[in-house]
């Protein structure tokens, strides 16, 4: 992974440095709330329901046993014993006092990491494929250019005071697994005709009150030329997005308004007066970056059948949280952070320190945040597989439920945000209430469930396969249905409302409803959300409806 140069330790050092003095002059009352509020923002810190919440970048989700460490030592010392990991792959912090957070981000860059440019009208943190270098349909390693673009971003002179916040995702797969068809840019990495690597560059996706899908703008860019392309997209964007309101400010709506085909001629009109002083890789600085991630001391092993003879659980465990990797004798794991007993994202302090722990022994040191809000231990050898799952087990980290029903997205609502309408975390516990027998959550096979408490869209409810908004009818709490959404690659689209809301008591009785009509309608080997757009929402919004004891 990549480690701090001089200048990246310098720059989060003096930031630090900073932001203590902003602090305490603050606090002081000698420098305004609103002067601190965009100081603060600039550094991860927002003001929530009932405390500070603090949000830790992790670029592309790439993290070190000791930086896990570092994250239980905070939990434990400075939060509530836990942290909460996000759908951006970062990770945040509930509770933590204004005067202390300095602290909190010195400790953080004694093992290279921030939180600068987690929140504010800013390039956020480039969010990446889980399982980047590791799997099989992999067509080239995106760590290497999502650290290129973090080095570009960071600090970033220019595009520190955007009209809003700006979101890059990068994928080097056949499978998209970063969702980059709902950012502000993706990037896939493919090769040309001639074989050559570089870029399709999308722009205009994201989603909040105005969802959209990102469309292709080039569908081929050199990697010599991928900053000189973002830096004109991005001057575009600053130009022209508007700053009179916050609700269509994001460049999705430059987009649409002036159609993709003029947008690009906008951008193909700045790119070339910009030429001249446009950043250029050059072919050392990417051989420097690729680096950092060159492959890890595989042993040369077979692959091996490591679940004969060692029981259902741990069948069922190694059918659903594992997954195939590109060498021989490994594979990657799924660690589950949803377990009934936390919030979808929660991790205590002492299960931080114990992932390390398995990190550092089974899988080089390395571990990765996934925008499921899960972890995944990428190089775990098929012969540790028992013991890592044994290991998880007892801290419970392995709910054999990746890729179902209750693998849920949720942001915090209602329970910690000062944004949300309706709470998520009461109805995320009456699904797992209802929804608690594995073998029923295997038969309906994969199904993407994402829940957000305000039209934000944290938890990508637009994107679910079911999707679940928290809405405010005056002043009770109640929960829109969609249907039929997807994040990923090609299959990428928005959901369709089933209808009016419903009451959060309702919820588990229309999950049910929904699923007895896709269980009578689905053919062989179909997904939930392909039934829904082969026989359209009708079927299902019927179902939904219904009453109970008639659909019984």
């Amino acid at each position: 992974m990549y480690k701090y140069d001089q200048i990246d330790q310098q720059i989060v050092t003096q930031r630090v440095a900073q932001y203590r003095d902003q602090t305490q002059r603050f606090l002081a009352g000698t420098l305004a709330d609103e002067d601190f509020r965009a100081l603060r923002l600039r550094n991860g810190l927002y003001i929530q329901r009932f405390a500070p919440m603090l949000r830790v970048s992790i670029p592309y989700g790439l993290l070190s046993s000791a930086q896990v460490r570092m994250f239980a030592r905070i939990a434990r010392e400075y939060d509530k014993g836990f942290g909460h990991f996000t759908t951006r792959q970062n990770i945040q912090y509930n509770w933590p006092e204004l005067a202390k957070v300095p602290d909190i981000l010195e400790l953080l860059a004694s093992v290279e990491m921030h939180a600068i440019q987690t929140s504010g009208n800013c390039i956020r943190n480039v969010t990446s494929d889980p399982l980047s270098g590791v799997a099989r349909d992999e067509i080239e390693d995106p760590r290497p250019w999502c650290e290129l673009v973090r080095q570009w971003a960071t600090v970033h002179p220019e595009f520190n005071f955007l009209p809003r916040k700006f979101k890059i995702a990068i994928t080097g797969s056949t499978a998209d697994r970063a969702a980059v068809r709902v950012h502000d840019i993706g990037l896939i990495i493919k090769h040309n005709a001639a074989g050559e690597m570089g870029f399709e560059v999308l722009v205009g996706g994201g989603l909040g009150r105005a969802p959209s899908i990102g469309q292709t703008i080039y569908d081929f860019v050199t990697p010599h030329d991928l900053l000189g392309c973002l830096e004109a997209i991005l001057r575009v964007y600053n130009l022209e997005g508007r700053r009179d309101n916050i609700h269509k400010a994001r460049i999705k709506f430059v987009v649409k308004a002036n159609g993709v085909e003029k947008f690009r001629e906008m951008v193909d009109a700045e790119w070339a007066a910009s030429k001249s002083y446009a950043p250029v890789l050059s072919d050392a600085e990417i051989a420097r970056v690729k680096s950092y991630f060159a492959p890890p001391a595989y042993e040369k092993l077979p692959d091996s059948d490591v679940v004969t003879g060692k029981g259902n659980d741990f069948r069922r465990w190694y059918q659903q949280n594992t997954r195939p990797h590109k060498v021989p004798g490994y594979r990657a794991v799924v660690v589950s952070l949803k377990s009934i007993k936390r919030p979808p994202g929660d991790i205590t302090d002492a299960q931080l320190d114990a992932v390390a722990d398995i990190t550092q022994r089974y899988s080089f040191n390395e571990i990765r945040a996934t925008h499921d809000q899960n972890l995944v231990l990428a190089d775990v050898r098929q012969q540790d597989l028992y013991t890592v799952w044994q290991e998880l087990t007892r801290i419970d980290l392995a709910t054999p439920n990746v890729g179902t029903l209750t693998d849920m997205i949720a942001c915090p609502g209602l329970d910690l945000c000062s944004l949300a309408n309706a709470r998520t975390y009461t109805v995320v516990d009456l699904i797992n209430e209802r929804f608690d027998d594995l073998d029923y959550l295997y038969d309906l096979g994969e199904i993407q469930l994402k829940m957000s408490g305000c039209m934000n869209a944290c938890g990508h409810h637009h994107v679910g396969h079911i999707g679940i908004l928290g809405v405010d009818k005056s002043g009770e709490e109640w929960y829109q249905v969609t249907i039929g959404g997807s994040p990923n690659g090609k299959d990428a689209d928005l959901g369709s409302v089933i209808g009016r809301s419903f009451k959060q008591e309702e919820i588990p009785d229309v999950l049910e409803r929904l699923f007895r009509v896709y269980l009578e309608l689905r053919q062989e080997d179909e997904r939930f959300v392909d039934t829904v757009r082969r026989t359209g929402i009708a079927p299902f919004k019927a179902g939904a409806y219904a009453q109970a004891n008639q659909a019984a």
